[in-house]
């Protein structure tokens, strides 16, 4: 295979064109069912089927066919990186999007509070999603946690997700995820794939038993889970593969670690999809390229709530017509992977994408949503390969040979 990054390093050239990604999380959906309609269908989306009729649509696939994928590979095949080649633990997006300074002998985790039983089995994987509160203040407490030989950082993230970080030399970052992904059984016990990967995995034991008595007397959040247990990889920036400079305006931190990792200049952009779209009128001169990142149709979908993710669909489509007002050169819309209410989990579905822009060669499709999209002119095609057309489109993009 090719090298496409060294592709797109020879290929790029600058202009002043402004290109505008925007995902709404786990946009792909599954209708109820057979003949029904997805949640992307059954929303009103007037804006983006305007789009749809001006643009190009066809479907993304995450990683490959069949593979259900993260978040983290889900983004960054949208960024142009093979999310197998760029296998990034989520404790480093994690403790990235908290401005958590990573060095070299740092192993970072992403921690989920979770519910335990009398037995020791889980009850609920995320602790009933209890508040950034009470989130933060049972994080003060873990901070006291104390290893011989190793420094212990935790640091709250948002509602019931926390950050770890184990600093010590000699440390691998390949262990196993502790959290089981289903309810009424125990949480899994760390293990590491190497030496030093066992040696983090022993330190994860010992920072869980100590876990266990703090929060004892805590429940729903009477212990945690621990996810995407690994160290800082190297990675090439977007910058120096694509030519651009990049504004990231995400509210979640994993996705603004995601964004800093390729480094992005990450902005501080609110809490709301409306002080998200002021934040990108304000630096609309600064910058050629902006991700803009929303989460809640995911979230909605992970809660089996096909009605509330028709309904955050339809917010994802208000904040159109005011990307539209900035004129950008190129305005993608898609998600990072699919997640149907009726699986309430992330799938291996391909993903719904609109692509508007000046010079796209135009489809015969009408609106925006699933079925439309498998007619689209852009076909099926592996996220990865977004990013070329992206900058194609946007004549960002030399020819290729004689």
């Amino acid at each position: 295979m090719p090298d496409l990054h060294a592709l797109m390093k020879k290929l790029q050239k600058k202009n002043d064109s402004k290109i505008v990604l925007l995902v709404s999380d786990g946009l792909g959906g599954l209708p109820q069912e057979p003949g029904g309609k997805t949640e992307l269908e059954t929303a009103n989306t007037p804006n983006l089927d305007e789009l749809a009729r001006k643009g190009t649509l066809g479907r993304s696939i995450p990683v490959l066919p069949g593979i259900t994928p993260g978040s983290g590979p889900g983004h960054l095949g949208l960024f142009g990186y093979d999310p197998l080649q760029f296998n990034i633990g989520r404790g480093v997006l994690e403790a990235l999007g908290i401005d958590f300074e990573l060095g070299p002998d740092d192993v970072a985790i992403r921690g989920n509070y979770c519910s335990l039983d009398e037995q020791g089995n889980i009850t609920d994987r995320r602790a009933g999603r209890i508040s950034s509160e009470i989130g933060a203040a049972l994080c003060e407490k873990l901070d006291k946690i104390e290893i011989p030989g190793v420094e212990v950082f935790v640091r709250h993230v948002k509602e019931y997700r926390l950050v770890i970080v184990l600093r010590a030399k000699g440390l691998g970052g390949n262990v196993n995820d502790t959290d089981p992904q289903k309810t009424g059984v125990p949480p899994l016990e760390p293990v590491g794939e190497n030496e030093a990967s066992q040696k983090t995995a022993e330190l994860c034991k010992e920072f869980l038993n100590q876990a266990a008595v703090i929060l004892k007397d805590d429940h729903p959040a009477n212990l945690l889970t621990m996810r995407g247990i690994a160290k800082m990889p190297e990675i090439p920036t977007f910058e120096e593969v694509y030519g651009t400079r990049a504004a990231a305006i995400a509210v979640y931190p994993m996705y603004r670690g995601l964004a800093r990792l390729v480094s992005m200049d990450v902005q501080d952009a609110g809490q709301t999809l409306e002080s998200q779209m002021d934040c990108l009128e304000k630096i609309w001169d600064d910058y050629d390229f902006f991700f803009v990142h929303y989460k809640y149709t995911d979230s909605t979908g992970e809660d089996g709530n096909f009605a509330a993710k028709v309904a955050k669909t339809e917010e994802v489509d208000t904040c159109i017509p005011r990307i539209n007002a900035l004129k950008p050169d190129v305005l993608v819309v898609t998600g990072d992977h699919s997640t149907p209410s009726k699986m309430k989990a992330h799938s291996w579905h391909p993903v719904p994408l609109l692509l508007s822009a000046e010079n796209a060669r135009f489809d015969a499709c009408q609106s925006f949503g699933e079925a439309e999209c498998i007619q689209g002119g852009l076909g099926q095609f592996e996220a990865k390969y977004l990013m070329s057309m992206i900058m194609a489109h946007a004549g960002r993009l030399e020819k290729y040979g004689a």
